[in-house]
């Protein structure tokens, strides 16, 4: 059977696991590049078996559609919002995912809020291209006010670091509770409250058509003119043009970015050309110990579905 590995923008796929259990009966091709939806159908025809890296490649109806030959498509995670499991499910596709390993979102927005006050990055390559010294005032995180959205275990995490740093943290979300929050130690706000007081607000909820545009201009307008916005999750929570604008006009000192509205990042987004913002390209779930997991199990996936005992199946929901 023929396999592809999607979107291995680092050619790690092979290196991260033992691709021997499966090597004798699956021709395995590694896609290094992200490919252009109107371009799957040709460059996936003949694949059975498709690995596909969280969402960045998208499988709608549509798309499943246009693979007749596929018959098994895996997921890094358990989790996956691009892909139709009831329409793969309709055509007998079986869809599997996979363990993960660790936090490491977490790691990423605190960086994101590291940079933005310290400027490591921005200061690191000034003295690679010769400039004499230092010319940043950083400030530090302690004291500050970390207003979390959305309180799961990323956001709990991302908390418990912030009181590391010695922030004050509150949090707020849809579905949370002052009870909630007592036990993990923060304090619960109402959205407007965390907006108005925090001095930087990381976001940490699931998309859904209940969050898509969950802050939008108000929120933003609610923010300190020195506070920051961190999102990790997912671009659509926040009204783009909203955030654009806000950062554009200044009305708040900035914003670190991990994921975007279109993935990879357009080269004309005026993202690129502001000052006030730290971009980096989806992050958050790229680790070698969260990789190992994702293709150590997508091998055993295959195995077991080349062994007709699928495993890690993912049902239509």
């Amino acid at each position: 059977m023929r396999c592809a590995i999607l979107d291995d923008y680092q050619n790690a796929a092979l290196k991260m696991a033992d691709w021997s259990k499966v090597s004798g009966a699956v021709d395995i091709t590694v896609f290094d590049q992200w490919i252009p939806p109107a371009d799957l159908p040709k460059a996936l025809k003949g694949f059975e078996i498709i690995c596909a890296m969280r969402e960045r490649t998208r499988f709608p109806r549509q798309m499943i559609e246009a693979l007749p030959d596929l018959r098994l498509l895996i997921t890094s995670g358990m989790r996956n919002q691009a892909i139709d499991v009831k329409a793969a499910n309709e055509r007998g596709i079986v869809v599997c995912g996979t363990a993960g390993s660790g936090n490491p979102t977490a790691g990423i927005a605190i960086g994101l809020m590291l940079e933005l006050t310290r400027h490591i990055g921005y200061e690191n390559m000034r003295l690679k291209s010769g400039a004499p010294w230092q010319t940043t005032i950083g400030a530090d995180l302690e004291g500050q006010t970390l207003g979390i959205v959305g309180l799961g275990k990323l956001g709990t995490r991302v908390a418990r670091i912030g009181q590391a740093f010695g922030m004050n943290v509150l949090a707020w979300s849809q579905n949370l509770t002052a009870e909630a929050c007592q036990a993990a130690g923060v304090t619960y706000a109402s959205k407007e409250e965390l907006f108005r007081q925090a001095d930087f607000i990381s976001i940490h909820v699931l998309l859904s058509d209940r969050s898509r545009g969950m802050i939008g201009a108000a929120d933003l307008a609610r923010m300190k003119p020195t506070a920051y916005l961190i999102n990790t999750a997912r671009a659509a929570i926040v009204d783009q043009a909203a955030l654009l604008s806000a950062l554009k006009e200044g009305r708040i000192a900035g914003a670190g970015l991990d994921v975007f509205e279109t993935e990879p990042l357009p080269l004309d987004s005026p993202l690129r050309k502001l000052d006030n913002v730290v971009i980096t390209p989806h992050l958050g779930y790229v680790s070698v110990q969260a990789y190992q997991a994702y293709f150590r199990d997508m091998v055993e996936n295959i195995r077991a579905f080349l062994d007709g005992k699928p495993i890690r199946v993912i049902p239509a929901g």
